[in-house]
């Protein structure tokens, strides 16, 4: 059974970091194109930063590039999302995916967690 299952959510302050984690199991990560995608209230999903093993190509949307970056495990079959000078536009629902595209695109992923909640507030 394919399971995704992130952790490393909660409070934070402007400025401060957290670690996002997602661990699969059913499959290997390593073998597809994961990314980790985030759904502020009112918005749409929007892709965060997604990995391609396959060509070794790493996607970060244009808010997040110099603070976010995504990482693999593959011994533990988990990927991370570290991000770093949090903001409080960064509050959202974060959820890591596995099996689309590199362009990291929410509709062409297949597999999804169950999303852990980022709270970036003073």
């Amino acid at each position: 059974q394919v399971q995704l299952v992130e952790s490393g959510g909660g409070l934070v302050q402007p400025g401060g970091s957290l670690r996002l984690s997602c661990a699969a199991s059913g499959f290997t990560l390593d073998y597809y194109v994961i990314g980790w995608f985030r759904q502020a209230p009112g918005k749409e999903r929007e892709g965060v930063s997604c990995f391609s093993s396959s060509d070794g190509t790493t996607y970060y949307a244009d808010s997040v590039k110099g603070r976010f970056t995504i990482s693999r495990d593959n011994a533990k079959n988990t990927v991370y999302l570290q991000m770093n000078s949090l903001k409080p536009e960064d509050t959202a629902v974060y959820y890591c995916a596995a099996g689309g595209g590199s362009r990291c695109l929410s509709d062409e992923f297949g597999s999804w967690g169950q999303g852990t909640q980022v709270t970036v507030s003073s």
